[in-house]
């Protein structure tokens, strides 16, 4: 009889529990300017910049406080967008990536300072490119520094004199880079590889081996594949792909929808547009090529994970990754990184001098300057992907902000690189009350 009664006493809580959580809750965070913002993100999209942008903020506990979508009704006006389309994120796979490394570590399993050939031995040999002077090809900016400075090709290899180590591939310090140095015999010799259509790791890891670096690695910040390579560091050190790692380290402990490797079964993707002969368009093959004539592939039966650039996502599913990081680790109640990893992976790594700011673990930390500006605030977190996502973590105010697009090559690229400092200063604007200042 007591039995009975228990039970129905616990039915009649959970019935009542249920009642109390259908109240959706509250977002304390309030944006006081929607239509200010809105029209920005309309401008991008009215000029034929953009071929979409979605723009999410969410506060910490998941409540969303902004949300809007602005599409080219040319181009999309049978495609559905929120925040449950999934979007080829490229870049914003690094600080997942990253994470993960760091969860290994805070579980002994490697050690920042762990050198790389312990796990892959294929790059026992590798080779550094240098000009005819002995000059490393990262200590230049060939885009920038004297622009008659003639090419410096052919180039010639060298031994590498410097240990690698994860540290290094975490700070972009390790010596990998993209086919976008602007220099045609390093360009040339990634795009002939077209490692997204590696097979496998190893088939990639076999590809980049013959590869040079274009440092000596602990010497300068080169931004490029060093988070494609950390990722084969994961799966050799634990014998499992980063797929499942993610999963089982990252979405299933924290309940995280809307964050893969692997397109769900019934999906689809948007298309790539691009606007490189001055017309929105979508892309041509090959188009995409930081590193070949093709893209990653997100199908559910390809073996090839690139941790740098090969992740896909939702809106929601992002936000929800970010508000991990923004809570300090947790999320869900499941706690994924300590604090004290958290405060590491934003603390000044590379890039110390620069006036904007700093990079923390490939996590960008924005100066005072961004607050003088108009851009945004201090203190920021601030990351995005090669197609035009973007994010930005506010820890002083509580919330994440994510721009959802799929845009390479815009044609107006000095106007459309100012979008998310744009929308980021109308954002800040009723708080910080600084006007947007190019």
């Amino acid at each position: 009889m007591k039995k009975t009664i228990f039970l129905f006493y616990l039915c009649f809580i959970g019935i009542i529990s249920c009642k109390e959580t259908k109240t959706e809750p509250k977002s304390y965070l309030e944006i006081t300017n929607k239509k200010q913002i809105d029209s920005i993100t309309k401008t991008f999209v009215d000029r034929g910049i953009y071929p979409f942008l979605y723009t999410r903020i969410e506060d910490s506990n998941g409540v969303v406080a902004y949300e809007n979508l602005e599409k080219n009704q040319r181009l999309l006006a049978n495609e559905n967008i929120d925040g449950d389309s999934w979007i080829r994120i490229w870049s914003m796979s690094k600080i997942v990536t990253i994470c993960l490394t760091l969860d290994l570590m805070e579980d002994g399993i490697i050690s920042l300072s762990d050198s790389v050939i312990k796990y892959i031995p294929e790059f026992s040999d590798l080779k550094v490119a240098v000009t005819q002077d002995s000059l490393e090809i990262a200590s230049v900016n060939w885009y920038e520094d004297d622009s008659l400075r003639e090419e410096p090709c052919p180039i010639k290899y060298v031994e590498n004199d410097s240990v690698m180590t994860i540290l290094h591939l975490l700070n972009h310090q390790a010596g990998f880079y993209y086919s976008t140095t602007n220099l045609e015999c390093l360009d040339s010799a990634i795009a002939e590889k077209n490692v997204a259509t590696a097979e496998n790791s190893q088939d990639l890891i076999n590809k980049l081996a013959l590869l040079p670096l274009c440092q000596h690695p602990g010497s300068y910040y080169y931004y490029g594949m060093n988070t494609t390579v950390l990722g084969l560091v994961c799966e050799r050190a634990t014998g499992k792909t980063l797929a499942e790692l993610v999963k089982e380290r990252i979405t299933d402990p924290m309940k995280i929808e809307g964050l893969a490797y692997d397109l769900p079964e019934g999906a689809s993707m948007l298309p790539r547009f691009s606007g490189k002969d001055s017309l929105l368009r979508i892309a041509n093959h090959g188009e995409l090529d930081i590193f070949g004539q093709d893209v990653p592939d997100y199908r559910s039966e390809h073996q090839l994970y690139l941790g740098g650039e090969g992740m896909i996502a939702t809106a929601n599913g992002y936000s929800d990754f970010l508000r991990m990081l923004l809570n300090k680790g947790t999320l869900n109640g499941y706690r994924f990184l300590e604090e004290s990893t958290i405060e590491d992976l934003t603390s000044p790594h590379t890039q110390k001098d620069n006036s904007y700011g700093h990079n923390g673990y490939n996590l960008w930390v924005s100066s005072k300057l961004y607050f003088e500006k108009g851009i945004g605030d201090e203190g920021l977190w601030i990351g995005g992907g090669y197609e035009g996502t973007h994010f930005w973590i506010d820890t002083k105010r509580g919330f994440v902000g994510t721009i959802m697009t799929q845009m390479f090559g815009p044609y107006d690229e000095k106007y459309a690189y100012s979008r998310d400092n744009r929308l980021r200063g109308a954002i800040y604007q009723p708080w910080t009350k600084m006007e947007y200042k190019d």
